[in-house]
């Protein structure tokens, strides 16, 4: 007893023997481009977080770069929808332009793109519907094979279907590698829930359905065993690394993915973890140190890589520490 004590006693000692640190080399930070010109909006239901538009990504990127943060994950904006979402997978869609633009910028970035229809689609869900109104699974993987295609011809650097169709890691690697793209990682969302947690995040993306919900192709928050059958059948198919969303209220599945799998685990702290934390910060009602105290529960469940909108408050911790 009196070690632990005697450990605990100065912040030097405390340092030598903490055991989870973050970094921001495992960070990735999501930005959302919308359509329009001199667009740099906050987005209400995210505090800190904003719309931004391609002409104006010069200084949002160098904001990036300054807060030392070497991961990005581009989701675009638009109101050019249809139901098969075309836009998603155009030459000069929203995110091919966002992507090439960045590499303009900047060469000190890995860009990431989210492989999905649902901002694209006119009816907000994640794929193609069939006459009932459920989304065809089968149908769906060709489109996202064209999704993922355009990504990594306007220059990802990884791509990550976050559809959750079965089979569509499998598709997605067989058509980057027929057109020379071998070397372009996936980053499978392989145990997405479908969470009450996304609400914020559908507000800024403008990716709510238009009508039911996503159950039928996201996981029961309920199901353990069904999350780990999911990362072990995207491994299969050629996922170089899983990923679970939420994180906070899934730590259980990161720490499972993370000892049970021989691959990178990727945890998602998602846009109503963000935004209840900033909230309740910004009310007074938490200290600001919870903001690393959340993400680091993440890291110390097992987490390699952590998707997180904090990623800019968490500079001046991880300096700190």
């Amino acid at each position: 007893m009196k070690r632990t004590r005697r450990l605990r006693k100065t912040g030097i000692i405390r340092d030598l023997v903490r055991e989870t640190r973050l970094s921001m080399k495992e960070l990735v930070y999501p930005i959302f481009v919308i359509e329009g010109q001199d667009i740099r909006r906050e987005i209400p239901s995210m505090p800190d977080v904003y719309h931004v538009s391609i002409d104006r990504l010069d200084e949002e990127i160098q904001d990036i770069l300054n807060h030392d943060i070497q991961n990005i994950m581009i989701f675009g904006v638009t109101d050019k929808k249809d139901s098969c979402a075309t836009e998603a997978f155009v030459e000069d869609g929203i995110v091919q332009r966002a992507v090439r633009r960045v590499k303009e910028i900047t060469d000190r970035l890995t860009v990431i793109t989210d492989v999905c229809m649902c901002e694209y689609t006119d009816h907000g869900h994640c794929g193609i519907l069939d006459k009932d109104g459920y989304v065809n699974n089968d149908a769906t993987l060709k489109y996202l094979q064209k999704v993922a295609l355009s990504h990594a011809q306007a220059g990802a650097d990884m791509v990550a279907p976050s559809d959750m169709m079965d089979g569509r890691v499998a598709a997605i690697r067989e058509i980057l590698d027929e057109n020379g793209f071998v070397n372009i990682p996936i980053m499978a969302y392989s145990a997405k829930y479908a969470s009450s947690f996304y609400g914020p995040f559908r507000d800024a993306a403008d990716s709510a359905p238009s009508f039911g919900d996503r159950k039928q192709y996201q996981m029961d928050p309920a199901n353990y065993r069904e999350a780990m059958l999911e990362c072990e059948l995207d491994i299969e198919e050629g996922a170089d690394m899983i990923m679970v969303k939420p994180a906070l209220a899934y730590l259980d599945v990161i720490k499972g993915a993370k000892e049970r799998f021989g691959v990178p685990v990727v945890a998602y702290n998602v846009s109503g973890e963000y935004s209840m934390v900033k909230f309740a910060v910004s009310q007074g009602l938490l200290n600001e140190d919870a903001i690393y105290e959340s993400v680091q529960s993440i890291k110390r469940a097992g987490a390699d890589i952590i998707i997180t909108y904090f990623a800019k408050d968490l500079k001046k911790y991880i300096d700190r520490y």
